[in-house]
C-alpha cells in the first residue's frame, strides 16, 4: 500500500500562510526530494490554484530565482497525477490533473491501493481532513525561524488524538528545521 505524505512549511508561531512563509534554496531542495519520491499529489482547490499555473510556468522558462527553485518547478511539472478535491472548480488545464468530488476517505483509500510511489499532500483544508480521518502516514514539517503573529494556522478547528513517532530532523543553514514523523499504528 502506498503511503500518504503530508508536507508543510510553518513559522515558529504555527503560521502556514504562503504569503508569510517563503522557501530558500535548502527548503526548495528538501521539498524537491519529496516531489521526486512521489508520483501523485492531492490538493484542495485553494492549494492547487496557488501551485498551478505558477510552478508549471516557472518550469517552462526556468524563471526561478535559482537552480533549486527551477529544480522544484521541474519536479512539480513532471508529476504523474494531480488530484484536486473541489466542489467549486469546474475545470483544470493541466493534462495530468483531475477533479474529484467524491468521498475524500474513499478516494484516498483507492489511491493508496494503486501501484506507485508515495502520495503527497500539502495545504491546510484537505490535509487537515486527511489527518482527522487518520489517513496521513508520514509528516514532513519545515519550521521557519519566523514569528509572524498572524495568518492561517494548520489544524485550527480540529482536535487530534494521533500519536506520532519522530524519525529524523535536519537543520538548514538558514535556521529552518525539517522534522519527519510517522504515524504510530
Amino acid at each position: 500500500m502506498r503511503k500518504l505524505v503530508f508536507a508543510i512549511n510553518l513559522t515558529l508561531d504555527g503560521c502556514c500562510d504562503h504569503t508569510k512563509v517563503t522557501g530558500d534554496k535548502e527548503v526548495h531542495e528538501f521539498h524537491t526530494q519529496l516531489l521526486l519520491d512521489s508520483d501523485t499529489f492531492v490538493y484542495g482547490r485553494k492549494t492547487y490554484q496557488l501551485m498551478v499555473p505558477f510552478w508549471p510556468d516557472v518550469a517552462k522558462d526556468n524563471s526561478g530565482h535559482d537552480k533549486a527553485m527551477n529544480d522544484f518547478a521541474h519536479a512539480f511539472a513532471n508529476i504523474k497525477k494531480i488530484v484536486v478535491f473541489s466542489r467549486s472548480l469546474s475545470s483544470v488545464e493541466e493534462k495530468n490533473t483531475s477533479i474529484v468530488r467524491g468521498d475524500l476517505r474513499e478516494e484516498i483509500l483507492k489511491l493508496k491501493q494503486q501501484e506507485g510511489k508515495s502520495i503527497l499532500t500539502g495545504g491546510v483544508d484537505i490535509p487537515s481532513q486527511l489527518i482527522q480521518l487518520g489517513l496521513v502516514d508520514e509528516y514532513h514539517v519545515v519550521i521557519q525561524p519566523l514569528v509572524v503573529g498572524e495568518g492561517r494556522r494548520l489544524l485550527e478547528n480540529f482536535t487530534l488524538q494521533e500519536k506520532l513517532k519522530f524519525v529524523e530532523s535536519k537543520i538548514f543553514k538558514s535556521g529552518c528545521i525539517a522534522l519527519r514523523y510517522t504515524k504510530i499504528t
